[in-house]
């Protein structure tokens, strides 16, 4: 029996895997595996990534470069050019990131699912009442990384982003066991609000675009505990309290990279009403940065 396959057994018994990713000192082993990660040491590099691959499924065949400063080099890795083809229909929004589908759909008022049995509400996830409301009976999608994908995010449409706030919290695991035992679990984390504009067409000849208002929400995992964003001189992570007020204006274009976490988690994405899922979209799929995720309104 390989050891993928004995990892996966003990990952298909709930109560093990809950316990060994959970019932531990979170924060503080984040905090050594985040430093653990970054060791430069040739001959600690090559095992530590020998045994990641030995235990998941990572494939570095699309990787920008073969070789790697340490194993935290490794989890960060960019991609070839053109690895991730943007999907050219501008009615769409892309995801903006590899990741599994969880509970995804409409916003009941401002409740949502976070798994079976569990839920939890815009307002406490967000922090501000205000945005909150925006996004009251529009849509909502929560896509999974795993510790073998594609860490870094992407811009999901041309967008200006606004304001960001940090929120220092938990390392709870993100995978679906935790979900569906701790309650609010997103909202006990660490994330970051990430608050964008985008310009949506009106549909009229010679009209300006309509704008709204777009939430992205990276929530950290266990062992991630650290959110880097391009154009803010600041590296989000466990020793800054929160919630912490960053207001930016800083322009992404669709695709374009806009950060990435330490290892896999979890990305939080709201919509106001008028969008819709994209075809396809459902709980279990499997989704490529750059493919479609969501479909903005109609012409009026």
């Amino acid at each position: 029996m390989t050891a993928r396959s004995i990892l996966s057994r003990i990952s298909t018994q709930e109560n093990v895997n809950f316990v060994l990713t959970n019932r531990i000192p979170r924060r503080l082993l984040t905090q050594l595996v985040g430093w653990f990660s970054k060791r430069r040491q040739p001959l600690l590099r090559d095992l530590s990534i020998g045994v990641w691959q030995l235990f998941a499924d990572v494939d570095l065949r699309d990787a920008a470069k073969d070789q790697f400063e340490s194993l935290h080099d490794c989890f960060i890795r960019e991609l070839k050019p053109g690895a991730r083809p943007i999907d050219p229909d501008p009615s769409v929004m892309v995801s903006p990131c590899d990741a599994i589908v969880g509970a995804c759909g409409a916003i009941d008022g401002h409740q949502l699912i976070q798994a079976k049995g569990q839920g939890y509400t815009l307002d406490e996830l967000l922090v501000d009442p205000a945005l909150a409301a925006r996004y009251r009976n529009g849509h909502y999608v929560t896509l999974r990384l795993t510790s073998s994908m594609y860490h870094r995010f992407h811009a999901p449409f041309d967008l200006t982003l606004e304001h960001v706030t940090y929120v220092a919290g938990d390392t709870w695991n993100t995978n679906p066991i935790a979900l569906a035992r701790v309650e609010r679990l997103f909202c006990k984390n660490e994330r970051a609000v990430l608050r964008a504009r985008i310009d949506v067409p009106t549909g009229t000849a010679g009209a300006p675009s309509e704008t709204a208002l777009v939430t992205l929400v990276p929530v950290a995992s266990i062992l991630v505990a650290s959110i880097r964003l391009h154009r803010l001189d600041v590296l989000l992570h466990l020793e800054h309290p929160g919630p912490n007020e960053i207001p930016c204006q800083a322009r992404f274009s669709r695709g374009e990279e806009m950060g990435w976490f330490e290892l896999g988690s979890t990305i939080l994405v709201f919509v106001p009403p008028g969008f819709a899922l994209a075809s396809g979209v459902a709980p279990g799929q499997v989704l490529r940065m750059g493919q479609p995720l969501l479909r903005l309104p109609g012409p009026a």
